[in-house]
C-alpha cells in the first residue's frame, strides 16, 4: 500500500512537471509568434471565398452570414476566458466574410441570356477595342440583338481583318455577327471560360460576317470609359512609333493590350520564364511609382526653401501613391495591378509615418481587399500566382535579411554590387519557386532557365524599357513621344531577344504532371505556414509542400478524352496519344489536352483495317477497338453504325449520333452526349469504365450554362474559334488563336 501511493505521488510530479513544461513551451510559442494570428484571418478569407465555389450546386444564400454569426457567438459568449475557442470564433468570422462575399459577387452578376443560334444584328456601345495580332476586337454592351431589349450583358466580337472602320471606346456600332456562348471546358476540370464570362458580364463571343458600321462617334462615359479610351490612344501612338511587334510588346508593357503581340513572341517571353514582363503587376507600378517618387523628391531637394522647411519624402510618396492610383485605372485595374496597388498605399502609409514600408501585414491586408472586392479571382492563375509570388518574396526577405546585411559589409562597392546581385538572384529564385507549382497545375509545364532569364531581363526592364515607357507617356501631350520609345524600342528588341535565346535552349520547358485539386490545397497551405510562422513550427509547412508535390503521381489521367463537340477523340498509352480529328476539330482543345496529360506527342488513328504500333488500337471497317492498356479493358470507337460487337463493349464512344438496342445497357459517349454534357473523360478500369462530364465536374451553378432543352439541335456547322481570353502563360498566350 505505502508503494503504491509512492508511485502515485511520483506520477503526479511527473505530471505536474510534463504540464509546467508544456506550459512554458505554449507560453514561449505564444510569444515567438506574437502578432503572426492575424495573418492567418486572412487566409481564413480567402478560404471562404474558394470555399464557396468549390461545390458543385449552389450553397444556403445567407451560410456566409450563418458563418459569421457563429464566429461571433463563439468568439464573444464562449472564448472570453479560452483562447482556442475565441481563435476558431474570429477564423469562422473571417471566412463567413470571405463566403459572403462571393455569394454577393454571385448575385451581383448579371443573369445568363440566351442567344440566338443564327447570325444576328449586334448594335451597342463600344466598351473596349482589343488590337489582335490580325485585326481587332469589340466588347459591345449595352447590346441589342435584332433590335431586340437591351442585353444585361455585353458580347465580345471580333472584326473582320480587312474591316476599315475606325472605332473607340463610347461610340455605337452596327455589325452583323455570329455570337455564341462560352463554352464548356476542354476536358473535365480544366479551365472554366463559362466562369470567367459570368463575372465578367459577358454573354458571349463571336466574330463579324461584314464590315461593321460606326453610328454615332462618342465619347466614353465614366471613369473607367474615359481610361479605357486614354489607353486605347497611347497604344495607337505607340504603334504609329514603332512598328512591328517591338510596338506591340511595348505597348503590352505601358498599358498591357497585350492581346495584339504576335503569338510567337508571346511564346519565346513564356517559354523562357519572362512572360509576367508582358502581364502588368507589381514590378511595373513599382518601377513606375519609384520612378515619380525619385523625381519628385529630386526635385523639391533642389529648391532651397521646400527642402528646409517641407516633408519631401512624405510629398514624394504621396505623389508616387497619386500616380501608382493613375496607372493602375489606366490599365484596367487587374487584379495584380489592384494586389500591388493596395500593397503600395500600405508601403506609401508606412514611409509617411516613418515605420517599415513592405512586410506579411501588409501582403495580408491587399489579400483581403481583393478577395472582399472580387473574390471570384481566388480561384484564378494570375491572383495566385501574384500572391504566392510576393509572399516568398517578403517572407524570404524578411528571413535573408540579416545574410545580405553581412553580405553588403562596409557599403564598399564591391560590396555593395555583391549585395545587388545576391538580390537579383534571390528574387527571381524566391519568386520564381514560389510559383512553379501553380504554373504546373494550370499549364502542366515548368520554365527551367526562369532565374537566368529574370537576372537579365527585369534589371533591363527596370533601367531602360519602364524609365523610358513613363517618360513617353509624360511627352505624349507634346507629341514627342517618339524621343522616348525610340530607346525603349532598343530595349523591347533586347527583351525578346533575351526570351528567343533562352527559349530555343533544349529542353527550356518540361511538362509536368499535373497536380491534384487537394493536391494544390495542401501545398497552398504549406507555403502560407511556411512563411507566416517564426519559429520552429513553420518547419510543418515542408511535409505539406512535399504532399502536394507528390499528389501528381497520385493523380491518373483519363485513358480517353471526348471534346465537347466529339470532333476530337483521344487514346492515351505510353507511347503517346492517338488522336481521331474530324473536320472543324479544334487545336486550341488538342493542345490543352496535351497539356493537362504532360505533354505526349500524338498521332492520327489507324484507317480501316488498320493497327496502330503499340497495339493500342486496332480498327475494323466500321469500328475501332481502343485498348490503353495492354491486357486490360478496351472501348470501341464507331466509325459507322453500331454492330453486335457495340452490346459486348465496356463503353462505346461515337463523334455522330448513335443508338444502341441491346439487351443490356451499354455507357454510350456520342455527340448528343457530349452536347448536352460537355466534354468527358473516361477511365478503364478492370471493374468497369467510370465516365465523368465538364457538367457534372462543374454541377448547377449560376455560371454552369443550363442543360439543353429537347426542342434543341446541336450546331450542324462548327463555329470558328471563340474569341476568349486564356490565362497568361498558357499554350497559345494571352489569346485563343483558334
Amino acid at each position: 500500500m505505502q508503494l503504491a501511493g509512492h508511485i502515485t505521488l511520483a506520477t503526479w510530479r511527473r505530471l505536474n512537471a510534463t504540464r509546467r513544461r508544456i506550459a512554458v513551451a505554449g507560453a514561449a510559442l505564444a510569444e515567438a509568434e506574437r502578432g503572426r494570428f492575424a495573418l492567418w484571418l486572412a487566409i481564413a478569407v480567402v478560404a471562404g471565398a474558394v470555399a464557396y465555389f468549390t461545390p458543385a450546386s449552389e450553397p444556403w444564400a445567407m451560410t456566409g452570414a450563418r458563418m459569421i454569426a457563429a464566429g461571433i457567438l463563439l468568439a464573444a459568449l464562449l472564448g472570453r476566458r479560452r483562447p482556442l475557442v475565441r481563435a476558431v470564433g474570429l477564423l469562422a468570422i473571417a471566412g463567413g466574410l470571405g463566403f459572403g462575399a462571393a455569394q454577393l459577387a454571385t448575385a451581383r452578376a448579371p443573369p445568363l441570356v440566351e442567344l440566338p443560334s443564327r447570325a444576328t444584328i449586334a448594335a451597342g456601345t463600344v466598351r473596349m477595342v482589343q488590337v489582335l495580332p490580325e485585326g481587332r476586337r469589340v466588347t459591345l454592351g449595352p447590346v441589342r440583338l435584332d433590335d431586340g431589349a437591351v442585353l444585361p450583358r455585353a458580347v465580345r466580337i471580333r472584326l473582320r481583318a480587312d474591316d476599315p472602320v475606325e472605332v473607340a471606346t463610347g461610340d455605337t456600332l452596327r455589325v452583323r455577327a455570329l455570337v455564341r456562348p462560352p463554352s464548356g471546358a476542354t476536358h473535365p476540370g480544366g479551365w472554366d471560360i463559362q466562369f470567367d464570362a459570368f463575372y465578367a458580364g459577358l454573354a458571349g463571343y463571336g466574330y463579324a460576317l461584314n464590315p461593321a458600321e460606326r453610328l454615332v462617334a462618342d465619347a466614353p462615359r465614366g471613369v473607367m470609359g474615359w481610361m479605357k479610351a486614354l489607353q486605347e490612344a497611347i497604344i495607337l501612338r505607340v504603334h504609329a512609333a514603332l512598328p512591328g511587334a517591338e510596338g506591340r510588346i511595348a505597348a503590352g508593357l505601358m498599358v498591357g493590350g497585350s492581346t495584339a503581340i504576335p503569338v510567337a513572341d508571346q511564346a519565346a517571353f513564356r517559354d523562357s520564364g519572362i512572360y509576367h514582363l508582358l502581364s502588368l503587376s507589381g514590378l511595373h507600378l513599382g518601377i513606375a511609382m519609384g520612378l515619380v517618387f525619385a523625381a519628385v523628391r529630386l526635385a523639391l531637394a533642389a529648391w532651397e526653401w521646400g527642402a528646409l522647411r517641407l516633408p519631401t519624402k512624405a510629398i514624394a510618396a504621396l505623389c508616387a501613391l497619386l500616380g501608382g492610383g493613375f496607372y493602375t485605372l489606366l490599365t484596367g485595374a487587374q487584379v495584380p495591378m489592384l494586389r500591388s496597388f493596395a500593397m503600395a498605399a500600405l508601403v506609401t502609409l508606412g514611409i509617411m509615418a516613418g515605420r517599415r514600408a513592405l512586410s506579411l501585414r501588409g501582403w495580408a491586408l491587399a489579400l483581403v481587399a481583393v478577395a472582399l472586392v472580387a473574390p471570384q479571382e481566388v480561384v484564378r492563375v494570375s491572383f495566385q500566382l501574384s500572391f504566392a509570388a510576393v509572399l516568398a518574396l517578403v517572407a524570404g526577405f524578411e528571413a535573408l535579411r540579416p545574410w545580405l546585411l553581412r553580405v553588403q559589409g562596409d557599403g564598399a562597392w564591391p560590396r555593395r554590387a555583391g549585395a545587388y546581385l545576391a538580390t537579383l538572384v534571390m528574387t527571381s529564385a524566391l519568386a520564381g519557386t514560389a510559383t512553379l507549382p501553380f504554373i504546373a497545375y494550370h499549364f502542366g509545364s515548368v520554365q527551367i532557365y526562369y532565374v537566368l532569364s529574370n537576372m537579365l531581363a527585369v534589371p533591363l526592364t527596370a533601367v531602360v524599357v519602364m524609365p523610358a515607357a513613363v517618360l513617353a507617356m509624360l511627352l505624349m501631350p507634346l507629341g514627342l513621344e517618339s524621343l522616348a520609345l525610340v530607346p525603349m524600342g532598343l530595349g523591347v528588341q533586347a527583351l525578346a531577344a533575351i526570351a528567343r535565346t533562352v527559349a530555343a535552349w533544349p529542353e527550356a520547358v518540361v511538362a509536368v504532371p499535373h497536380i491534384a485539386p487537394w493536391g494544390l490545397a495542401v501545398l497552398s497551405l504549406g507555403l502560407v505556414w511556411l512563411a507566416l510562422w517564426r519559429s520552429r513550427l513553420r518547419l510543418l509547412g515542408a511535409p505539406m509542400i512535399a504532399l502536394g508535390l507528390l499528389s501528381a503521381g497520385l493523380h491518373r489521367p483519363p485513358d480517353i478524352l471526348v471534346s465537347g463537340d466529339a470532333r476530337l477523340i483521344a487514346l492515351r498509352t505510353e507511347a503517346g496519344l492517338h488522336v481521331q480529328r474530324s473536320s472543324g476539330g479544334s487545336a486550341f482543345v488538342l493542345e490543352s489536352w496535351q497539356r493537362y496529360l504532360a505533354g505526349p506527342a500524338w498521332q492520327a488513328m489507324p484507317a480501316a483495317g488498320q493497327a496502330s504500333a503499340d497495339g493500342a488500337v486496332e480498327c475494323g471497317a466500321t469500328s475501332c477497338v481502343l485498348r490503353p492498356h495492354p491486357g486490360g479493358a478496351a472501348a470501341l470507337l464507331l466509325r459507322g453504325p453500331p454492330d453486335a460487337a457495340a452490346c459486348r463493349a465496356t463503353v462505346v464512344i461515337s463523334a455522330e449520333p448513335a443508338r444502341l438496342e441491346c439487351a443490356e445497357r451499354v455507357p454510350l459517349v456520342d455527340r448528343f452526349t457530349v452536347w448536352r454534357e460537355g466534354a468527358h473523360a473516361i477511365w478503364l478500369d478492370s471493374a468497369g469504365p467510370r465516365i465523368v462530364s465538364d457538367r457534372a465536374t462543374r454541377g448547377t451553378r449560376p455560371w454552369v450554362i443550363p442543360l439543353p432543352t429537347r426542342t434543341q439541335q446541336p450546331p450542324g456547322k462548327p463555329l470558328p474559334p471563340a474569341e476568349v481570353d486564356v490565362p497568361a502563360g498558357s499554350a497559345t498566350g494571352e489569346d485563343d488563336p483558334e
